[in-house]
């Protein structure tokens, strides 16, 4: 039986260079190939036009490029792109564009599914298929990149890992594929300009620091009362408050880089002031910022938005406190791109 063809941006640039000396040629003939995948993009090895056929024959037989496809793109009345991506199995995932004024930001998924169960969100609703590997997150990233030169005339300008999946949960691949994304021979952009949401895995958080990452760290946080926090987000009984705020007292030790708080504040689940004030005292822990984000239903009716005066309320005692906040306005609701919504639908 023929052997199954490896996909060839699983290697290294070493590897890619031990396997041309291998069959007789030089080894900057694997640097040629290097480029070509990762800083030129290439789909095909007949694309890569400085090497030779008889190469690139050689190359089609040994190995596949597989690369995603766009198999979708929807635009919504706001700018917002949201792209269906179809996986080299037939797995599909969701990544999203959002324009403003100043830049461009690509929000990327990291697995098919979530590991996760936050009862808000329909990724969450969701079985876990498997996590991506470090190229198909690369290439969404490419993607939108290509997107914002094509729509917005300027590359793009920031990454953040909110889409589907739990990125701390696919750790090894979310992080060879930051490697990619920072390196020159990649798209040489600032990791400063990565973020990395995740709903809270302690273990990872420490790792996260220990390794020296330079990206920006987000928490899905929703709520600083572990009673309320199991109820949406069930997961919370294992990895609890305190032992979430020991891991981002751990981060901002190592890192000294300040913590971003995503909250969605939900009409009688944390509305009231004994949750705002819960919320000024852990953030009290680290420096911090926090988003008050608009809640974006997902049809199930058990989680509906805070009136204005609840979000108000917690803008005012946040701010008495001296805790930088924002709201965020959801962006791409018309078409299931804004957060929470990535759920494989479309129109």
């Amino acid at each position: 039986m023929k052997n199954k063809k490896k996909d060839i941006r699983a290697l290294t640039k070493k590897q890619l260079q031990d396997f041309f000396v291998a069959e007789r040629d030089k080894s900057f003939r694997g640097s040629q190939v290097y480029e070509w995948l990762w800083n030129k993009g290439a789909h095909s090895f007949e694309a890569m036009t400085n090497i030779s056929k008889e190469t690139r024959e050689m190359l089609n037989e040994n190995f596949v490029i597989n690369h995603i496809r766009v198999d979708q793109m929807q635009r919504s009345s706001d700018g917002t792109i949201k792209n269906a991506v179809k996986l080299h199995d037939q797995l599909t995932v969701e990544s999203v564009l959002i324009p403003t004024a100043t830049r461009t930001t690509a929000c990327v998924s990291s697995q098919v599914g979530c590991s996760l169960d936050c009862q808000f969100c329909a990724t969450a609703k969701l079985k876990r298929m498997r996590n991506l590997n470090p190229d198909e997150i690369y290439d969404q990233v490419v993607a939108i990149d290509n997107e914002s030169r094509l729509y917005f005339d300027r590359p793009l300008s920031n990454i953040v890992f909110m889409g589907m999946g739990e990125p701390l949960m696919n750790y090894n691949n979310v992080m060879k594929a930051v490697e990619k994304i920072t390196s020159p021979e990649g798209l040489g952009m600032s990791p400063k300009r990565i973020t990395i949401s995740t709903s809270g895995v302690p273990k990872m958080i420490k790792k996260l620091a220990d390794d020296e990452a330079k990206i920006k760290l987000a928490v899905s946080l929703h709520s600083a009362v572990d009673k309320i926090r199991t109820k949406i987000m069930p997961f919370n009984e294992t990895f609890p408050l305190n032992d979430l705020r020991e891991a981002l007292e751990y981060w901002y030790s190592k890192t000294k880089s300040r913590i971003t708080y995503e909250y969605i504040v939900w009409k009688d689940i944390n509305d009231t002031r004994k949750d705002a004030e819960a919320l000024v005292r852990f953030c009290k822990y680290v420096p911090c910022k926090v988003n008050l984000i608009e809640y974006n239903p997902i049809d199930d009716g058990n989680f509906q938005q805070a009136s204005s005066q609840a979000t108000d309320m917690y803008q005012q005692i946040l701010e008495r406190n001296n805790i930088t906040v924002t709201v965020r306005r959801s962006r791409g609701k018309d078409i299931d791109a804004a957060c929470g919504q990535l759920a494989n639908k479309s129109a």
